[in-house]
């Protein structure tokens, strides 16, 4: 499977226009012709482009289903777009991008749910249209746009939206959340994105193109973050992901409290008895 890249990008622009989609609709119409961002150094010129957004909206989330749709395959499952599940909380205004599913069904139980994607993902890259071609001028660095998850925005929509999920019910303790980007993050993140991680509100950000600039964040320290280039390790990740037996749970009592749910936990035989035992009580 090949990762996002400026060729993807590309056909992004291309089949739009080809298909449904005017210029105006897809690229700042400039001064000295069309582009895909506003260049650093040039004037918006009053323009404010929005309807791209549904678009490449739609074409990301096709593109991610189909790019992990082989690790659904092998995992027994299917890649499933636009999930809408109310024990979660994903209702039709706010569905989850992607899922792992039992069945191909867009309603689903949360039981069926075995693994949850938010999408954050759009145009990196800057381009110009000249005569009906798409040109490739320059990465993330040269124009005025934050795409994917270098924008605030879209890291806190990613986050309050994991957040929703987690606390809607039991069921979706058990349900790993991953976030897809197609960015690095900013320096500011690092260090949340980590602790999001390892509080397991989330269990990682990832960005699905590799080296998109030169001098950028691939991986944070903790890997709450991380950029994968290599089909295997990411399908090996997933799948590890999905196999895992594992449980959020969050809350804040007091030290006397706890090490009373630790003493009665103890007393069960077994690691997995304790474990279910501690979470038990600790819900209660």
């Amino acid at each position: 499977m090949n990762f996002w890249s400026i060729e993807v990008e590309k056909k992004f622009f291309t089949a739009a226009l080809k298909n449904f989609a005017s210029p105006e609709k897809l690229f700042y119409k400039l001064t000295d012709g069309y582009f895909a961002y506003v260049p650093k150094g040039k004037d918006t010129e009053g323009q404010a482009l929005q309807s791209r957004n549904s678009l490449i909206g739609q074409y990301t989330e096709k593109w991610c289903k189909d790019f992990f749709q082989p690790i659904a395959n092998k995992l027994g499952l299917f890649a499933v777009n636009s999930v809408v599940c109310p024990e979660l909380g994903l209702s039709i205004q706010s569905d989850a991008d992607l899922a792992f599913c039992t069945s191909d069904e867009s309603v689903q139980k949360a039981e069926n749910i075995k693994l949850l994607f938010e999408i954050k993902m759009s145009i990196v890259n800057n381009y110009t249209l000249e005569n009906d071609q798409v040109h490739f001028v320059g990465d993330y660095k040269t124009h005025k746009g934050n795409p994917s998850i270098l924008r605030s925005d879209s890291m806190l929509k990613a986050i309050g939206k994991s957040i929703n999920i987690r606390v809607s019910g039991t069921e979706s303790t058990k349900i790993p959340i991953i976030i897809l980007a197609n960015s690095p993050i900013t320096n500011n993140y690092s260090k949340k994105v980590d602790f999001l991680k390892k509080s397991g509100i989330i269990q990682r950000f990832i960005s699905l193109y590799p080296n998109p600039t030169i001098d950028c964040i691939e991986n944070t320290v903790g890997k709450g973050f991380q950029t994968f280039n290599n089909y295997q390790e990411i399908n090996n990740y997933i799948t590890d992901v999905v196999h895992s037996d594992m449980n959020f749970f969050s809350s804040m009592i007091s030290k006397r409290k706890l090490g009373q749910l630790i003493t009665i936990s103890s007393k069960e035989k077994s690691n997995i008895l304790r474990a279910e035992k501690f979470l038990s009580l600790i819900h209660n």
